[in-house]
């Protein structure tokens, strides 16, 4: 079973490789300048299983993002095989109804486990025109907000969200669900094939409980030195939350 899952201001760092050597190797270099991984679905479907030990032997928490989206019987039945690696966090689909939410969550309060569901409301690669071109006449702030009103309402313990949402939904739904944010890059990083992206510092002020970085870390010539300079953005901005409380 799971340790209690700290719930504010974590850095993920996405081991975004093709196989569980590249992974570990990665995670030996960053070494105790993070805690937390998010293993994908390119990973997940190369050394899936195989990754997830490896992380679990290190010490290290779990985010799997799959993004279940299944009819309810079938992602209920994956999160329980989930659980079984001792994941803490695990994605699925907002848009998978109502009903396949609350089978998830069901299958976590039926094991007794730590692992949270996370429910993704809009991947951050897309934008207004995405949305039109997919018969979605919502603006993407509205579309996001319906499915995370939408996926808390149905046992979800938080969102997956771009940063730049996350403000209104913090505002919305209050303290107590995890809003975990892609798309952070720090200033002045290349935001690649993401559209809608925030510094870590201003994640966590719009809200985020967990930033989740990929390529400025992993990337980078001193993955952990980028990993350090990171968690000092947050802890500048956990700082500013506290003046703000003051």
């Amino acid at each position: 079973m799971n340790s209690e899952i700290e719930e504010k201001h974590e850095q993920i760092v996405a081991l975004d490789v093709p196989s569980s050597r590249e992974a570990a190797e990665a995670v030996r270099r960053i070494g105790d300048a993070v805690s937390f991984y998010k293993v994908g679905l390119e990973l997940f479907v190369a050394d899936g299983p195989e990754t997830l030990r490896m992380l679990r032997g290190e010490g290290k928490r779990i985010f799997l993002d799959l993004k279940l989206h299944d009819i309810p019987r079938t992602v209920a039945r994956a999160t329980e095989s989930c659980m079984r690696f001792g994941v803490d966090l695990l994605t699925i689909h907002a848009q998978g109804s109502s009903a396949m939410i609350a089978a998830a969550a069901e299958a976590v309060r039926q094991a007794g486990a730590g692992t949270r569901i996370l429910a993704v409301t809009l991947l951050t690669s897309l934008d207004a025109s995405d949305l039109s071109a997919l018969g979605v006449t919502r603006s993407v702030e509205e579309q996001v907000f319906e499915l995370g009103r939408l996926a808390v309402g149905s046992g979800a313990h938080g969102l997956v969200c771009s940063p730049r949402e996350a403000a209104a939904l913090r505002a919305a739904l209050g303290p107590s669900p995890l809003l975990v944010t892609p798309g952070v890059r720090p200033a002045g990083a290349d935001v690649g094939d993401q559209k809608r992206v925030s510094t870590p510092y201003d994640a966590i002020l719009a809200g985020a409980s967990h930033v989740v970085v990929g390529r400025p870390v992993m990337c980078a010539p001193d993955p952990r030195a980028a990993a350090l300079a990171i968690r000092a953005e947050i802890e500048r901005a956990e700082a500013a939350l506290m003046s703000r409380q003051q």
